[in-house]
């Protein structure tokens, strides 16, 4: 599995911790930053992951800033990402489960260290169920392509 990670100055912890989490499990990732804690806008890391992506080179990616909702509301501005907020576990299992969310969006201010391993763990074993919810998907993709350009 290949993973793409970005964030900006709020999540900037949070993702130097799950790189080293990554790291011990044999992960691949690739860092898209920011680097630093400097302050820096999210939109830019969430387009730079959603677009690495979108062209395959990735499988999932990460996303934080410091509460994970502005940067998981750009993610989802680029048609193909289903980004999804999840601050506990079975909410990551269930974007995964139900929706085949692509990218998983955590809030650097919001939860620690600890629990984000919990949810990256439980976001990386889950696997899309079809069925059912792949209509739903499938709908969600309709919506996508429905509203491009207007």
């Amino acid at each position: 599995m290949r993973i793409a990670l970005g964030c900006d100055h709020g999540g900037f912890r949070l993702k130097e911790h799950l790189k080293v989490y990554l790291e011990e499990r044999g992960i691949f990732y690739h860092d898209f930053g920011a680097l630093r804690e400097d302050s820096v806008d999210y939109p830019d890391y969430a387009e730079l992951v959603g677009k690495a992506l979108l062209k395959g080179d990735f499988d999932r990616g990460v996303l934080m800033c410091g509460t994970g909702i502005g940067i998981s509301i750009a993610a989802n501005k680029l048609p193909g990402i289903r980004a999804a907020l999840c601050h506990d576990p079975y909410s990551a299992r269930m974007s995964r489960e139900h929706n085949d969310a692509n990218i998983l969006a955590m809030g650097g201010r919001v939860i620690g260290p600890g629990l984000a391993q919990e949810i990256l763990e439980a976001w990386l074993v889950a696997e899309f169920k079809g069925g059912r919810h792949a209509l739903r998907v499938g709908k969600i993709s309709a919506l996508e392509q429905k509203h491009l350009g207007t």
